[in-house]
């Protein structure tokens, strides 16, 4: 590098968002993720010993996914090398590692690889790196905001540590800011500037963990800012509202986020907790959710948590999920609100939920057993030569409209799927079910049953 390239990409940094002017050039400066990187931990160690290994970096936007490569990379032995997975192709891949064996072969050194957004990576771009990856030849570092056990190659995921990053506190993300507003060099440290504390703390709550965020929407709100006769630049709560606009709902339909916060939807309803229900359908919603899923996830809670501790229950879901797809949004959402509480609050049982789940289980097991002669159809003519239908008890010829008789084949003929919870209207069922058996005791009821049950199919 001249010192005309030299001085043109220091150019570039000073031009470059205060986020990216302000990333961590050491592990001291790196704010937060203490899990991973707090003194002591194996990733700290790694990075300090320049002993790192290939590294998936997962987490949501502005939690320090590409800070951290960055500080790997001013850390690092090794030569390093970023590309966006977005704009990146196989020949690119080619040409890394075309460049790498060179190094390695001439100089003896290694070569790690920064890969941004690499779930946008297709399986061929994933597997144009395996091999090399394997060798050792590249030590990947891969981030992505997308869980990385579904859009990453089993194979180049069982290579790689898989490193979960979180949202970053609001109380890092107020040492960030602190930090850029008296940074001469990097941050907003020559502007002349006026900010209470109060201001920094709402701007931290804003950014809801993203250090990208609060660092960017600072800067805009200084440019923003009109110089006093004094020159100070004030930043006031009117001001960053103005810069913040709507706060960003994070969610993603077809990621992490989906499935997350349904999870935590279902869990809230089993849970009976409506408050919590109501605010996971909220999320939901505000990040452009379907309503339609969130009816249909109703439904089947109807059945599977609530089931026949409250049989109303899936009638309320269904009759929700009509009438909120009749309306559509935004009133869908009282509807569908309706809903969440009365199953929120509604007794629980998943009996019906695990009767067919061991129903299942067994025929898995058992295959297909005949089933008992009696119970087969009869309707035909030729039916009884061949003993179908013969013997069988109808019900509702005997006392209670109930007879001891075997209805399931002879092989699991003790077998039991359905077991009442006893909560709620299950609990009705639990008392008069078994009783109803034992009701049937006088053996000539049963006798006179038989006669009057001659003939049926």
């Amino acid at each position: 590098m001249d010192l005309f390239e030299h001085a043109s990409r220091q150019e570039q940094r000073q031009r470059a968002p205060l986020a990216v002017r302000m990333r961590p050039r050491t592990l001291d400066e790196f704010e937060g993720q203490e899990k991973i990187l707090g003194p002591g931990s194996f990733l700290r160690r790694a990075i300090l010993q320049d002993q790192l290994q290939s590294l998936i970096l997962y987490g949501p936007p502005g939690s320090g996914k590409t800070a951290l490569a960055s500080v790997i990379a001013n850390m690092t032995k090794s030569y390093f090398v970023r590309l966006n997975a977005v704009m990146a192709t196989v020949k690119d891949i080619r040409t890394v590692v075309e460049e790498a064996e060179e190094r390695r072969r001439l100089y003896g050194q290694g070569t790690k690889l920064f890969l941004d957004e690499i779930h946008r990576f297709n399986k061929a771009q994933q597997d144009a790196l395996l091999p090399f990856v394997e060798e050792g030849l590249l030590v990947l570092i891969g981030a992505t905001t997308e869980n990385p056990f579904f859009t990453i190659n089993r194979a180049l995921l069982s290579r790689s540590r898989v490193v979960q990053l979180e949202p970053l506190s609001v109380d890092s993300i107020l040492r960030i800011l602190r930090r850029a507003l008296t940074d001469e060099v990097r941050g907003l440290g020559n502007y002349r500037l006026r900010i209470d504390e109060d201001e920094l703390i709402y701007l931290a709550e804003a950014a809801d963990g993203d250090a990208r965020v609060a660092l960017n929407s600072l800067e805009l709100a200084v440019q923003m800012a009109e110089p006093d006769s004094d020159g100070v630049r004030i930043i006031d709560r009117s001001l960053l509202r103005e810069v913040l606009q709507t706060r960003i709902i994070g969610y993603d339909r077809a990621g992490d986020a989906h499935y997350d916060m349904a999870s935590c939807f279902i869990k809230s309803i089993r849970g009976s907790d409506p408050q919590a229900a109501l605010y996971w359908m909220a999320r939901m919603l505000m990040g452009g959710e379907d309503f339609r899923f969130i009816a249909r996830r109703l439904v089947i809670a109807a059945s599977e948590d609530i089931g026949m501790a409250d049989p109303q229950a899936l009638v309320v879901a269904n009759a929700a999920a009509q009438a909120a797809e009749r309306v559509g949004m935004p009133e869908a959402k009282i509807i569908l609100a309706q809903a969440v509480v009365y199953l929120a609050t509604a007794p629980k049982s998943n009996s019906a939920y695990m009767g067919i789940a061991r129903a299942y289980e067994m025929v898995e097991k058992t295959g297909n057993l005949p089933p008992p002669r009696h119970l087969r159809d009869a309707s035909y003519d030729g039916a009884e030569v061949l003993g179908h239908g013969v013997g069988y008890l109808y019900p509702h010829d005997f006392p209670h409209h109930w007879v001891e008789q075997q209805y399931l084949p002879e092989e699991i003929k003790d077998a039991e799927f359905y077991k009442p919870s006893g909560e709620g209207f299950e609990g009705s069922i639990e008392e008069r079910w078994p009783a109803s058996r034992a009701k049937q005791s006088c053996e000539d009821e049963s006798q006179e049953g038989q006669k009057l049950n001659k003939g049926r199919d």
